[in-house]
């Protein structure tokens, strides 16, 4: 209530000294030391007048401050440009911190982990995509591409493989003689979906791929969890594949490694037996709503053999088959069990591999959205 008995010209020399300290802060090493000096005298003298109620001093003084920053430090050309970019380049930094220290973002690529997350889905269909209006919708909301594909020519298919445009979005890349075709899958669902071979002709017209694809679950995954809990059985985490056994590993030695995403099944120490579908750990069932429904095989899909991966495990192969955990290492598996490339097949993972457990579905907007369990 003070303040609004407050004469303005004692509002403003108050707003006038507040600004031009810190003006000064900001700017002192622009300045030369007599410059300094000389202002800091002239804030006094403002304090002075201020406290006495003098409003010709007041009113001199904020003016005199005013023309002193104006002449040795001029406004800069396009100051609101300069402004944005300024809170352009903190929002970055802020981002690149969070991601680097605290949560980082994360695509699920394939199946495995259904029914908890969803990878990469392709549906094909007869109809064409639906009014571009519906379609932006869909891809805003549940990350739905939809794609027609027609050879223009006849022509015949020589190759086909994943690519990544703007390090962001996942292609096949169907190369024929005369064409280039894009389709936003991977190839091996483009090759199941749409029985696209190499060495099939096409003739002019053909529908190459007709249909839709449905992008994995995007997560946020906390990397600070582990810094401050050990891992709990039954975490939904991710870890790096380096030097693991991994396919990937395995074809291309010495490259790049991957980021997984599984079920924390097994933790060092433990006994893991598996009697499908059922998980034993240290002789027990294993415990928990998230393994309860993984051994239930009816939430989302229904479970399928798995058919993507070598010549079958390596690891519990039978369900007498029992695998102690080594220490510092944990056993991780696929919730679509029957159709996930896991521990059973590449072994452990090491506990300097661990990234952080899985913590919050943030994109698309699906039934899944929301914390991860």
């Amino acid at each position: 209530m003070i303040g609004l008995f407050t004469p303005r010209y004692i509002k403003e020399g108050r707003e006038m000294l507040h600004a031009a300290r810190k003006m000064l802060c900001y700017k002192r090493d622009l300045l030369k030391p007599a410059d300094v000096q000389r202002v800091e005298g002239d804030f006094t003298r403002l304090e002075e007048a201020l406290r006495r109620r003098d409003r010709p001093a007041v009113e001199e003084m904020s003016h005199q401050i005013g023309s002193f920053f104006g002449e040795r430090i001029p406004t800069p050309k396009n100051p609101e440009l300069r402004e944005n970019c300024e809170v352009f380049l903190v929002a970055i930094v802020i981002a690149l911190g969070i991601r680097t220290f605290f949560l980082q973002p994360f695509t699920i690529p394939t199946g495995s982990m259904q029914p908890t997350l969803n990878g990469i889905q392709v549906v094909a269909t007869q109809t064409l995509p639906p009014h571009p209006l519906v379609r932006a919708f869909e891809m805003a909301c549940y990350g739905r591409s939809y794609f027609n594909i027609i050879s223009k020519e006849e022509d015949t298919v020589l190759s086909m493989r994943d690519i990544t445009r703007f390090r962001f979005f996942n292609y096949a890349e169907i190369q024929c003689l005369k064409q280039t075709f894009l389709v936003p899958a991977s190839s091996r669902a483009v090759a199941e979906h749409f029985h696209i071979q190499l060495g099939m002709p096409l003739s002019a017209g053909q529908v190459v791929a007709r249909g839709y694809a449905d992008t994995g679950d995007h997560v946020f995954v906390n990397k600070v969890a582990y810094n401050f809990r050990a891992p709990h059985r039954g975490d939904v985490f991710v870890f790096n594949t380096a030097n693991i056994q991994t396919e990937e590993n395995k074809m291309n030695p010495g490259g790049p490694s991957q980021f997984y995403i599984k079920r924390l099944a097994g933790l060092p120490g433990d006994e893991m037996r598996i009697d499908p579908p059922k998980l034993f750990v240290n002789g027990a069932l294993a415990s928990g709503a998230a393994f309860a429904r993984v051994m239930s095989g009816t939430r989302d899909q229904p479970h399928e053999g798995y058919r993507g991966y070598g010549n079958g495990p390596a690891y519990l192969t039978s369900p007498e088959s029992v695998f102690p955990v080594p220490e510092k290492r944990y056993f991780a598996l696929g919730d679509n069990s029957y159709n996930s490339a896991d521990s059973r097949y590449w072994g452990t993972v090491p506990e300097e591999n661990l990234v952080g457990c899985g913590l919050f579905v943030y994109w698309p907007f699906t039934k899944h959205w929301g914390l991860i369990h």
